[in-house]
């Protein structure tokens, strides 16, 4: 029974993901098409995506190397932009943390911007679900994105410069993030990172190497770490 149940939560994931497709293929053709451009060839470029699978570290990876920026800032980086998957795996781990770790190591590779938003907000709605069923519909997020997301960037650097302009494929991105950050800016904490985060990736847009982003990311966790904390300390948030 548990069995049956939890197939059924892994197709629920595969529906509720079904948006993003919209997103993540458009997305994925962008990133092949720069990815061609910058040199890299079809195995370097299937190898990329799926060792690294996390869209916009990997395109701040590869703005940077088409920039020849040196591989420590590249590294760091990419490693930045990533470093949210970090609270991502905190914040699922007391609703996935019981799963047998083989489970839990594939998960940690399919966290991403997308499985987590959709998967949260389904835990913490659904407050009855197993760990078999909320591994199931963890799972299932990723089911049509990822294999959209490898072929996609495979397509993308095989049509390289034969994709027109007018497709506008680097307008999924900004779209991608709205409409993943959007609803999960629920309390005052999520509000001022967010906030403190677009006003210091501004001012800092000039520092070299996308540093700024860093700089922003950090500035953005800060906030909202002291947020929080002061309205623990008036009652205000639990």
């Amino acid at each position: 029974m548990t069995r049956t149940t939890a197939k059924s939560w892994f197709w629920r994931g595969a529906r509720d993901s079904l948006p993003f497709i919209f997103v993540a293929g458009p997305f994925g053709l962008l990133f092949g098409v720069l990815a061609a451009e910058a040199g890299l060839d079809l195995t370097m470029i299937f190898t990329f995506s799926m060792t690294v699978f996390a869209g916009s570290a990997q395109f701040a990876a590869l703005q940077l190397l088409r920039e020849d920026a040196p591989t420590l800032i590249i590294l760091a980086s990419a490693l930045a932009v990533n470093l949210r998957v970090a609270m991502y795996s905190a914040s699922l781990t007391p609703y996935l943390g019981g799963a047998p770790l083989w489970q839990r190591a594939l998960a940690a590779y399919f966290t991403v911007d997308q499985s987590y938003s959709l998967s949260i907000v389904k835990f913490e709605t659904e407050p009855a679900m197993t760990v078999p069923q909320r591994m199931a519909y963890f799972f299932g997020t990723s089911a049509l994105i990822a294999p959209l997301w490898y072929t996609a960037t495979l397509v993308g650097a095989v049509m390289g410069s034969q994709i027109p302009d007018s497709w506008a494929l680097d307008f999924a991105l900004p779209i991608a993030f709205l409409a993943m950050i959007g609803p999960m800016l629920r309390t005052p904490a999520h509000i001022a990172a967010a906030l403190v985060s677009i006003v210091v990736a501004i001012l800092a847009v000039g520092i070299p190497y996308n540093l700024g982003l860093l700089v922003a990311g950090a500035a953005a966790m800060m906030t909202g770490a002291q947020v929080e904390l002061m309205l623990k300390r008036r009652g205000l948030f639990s």
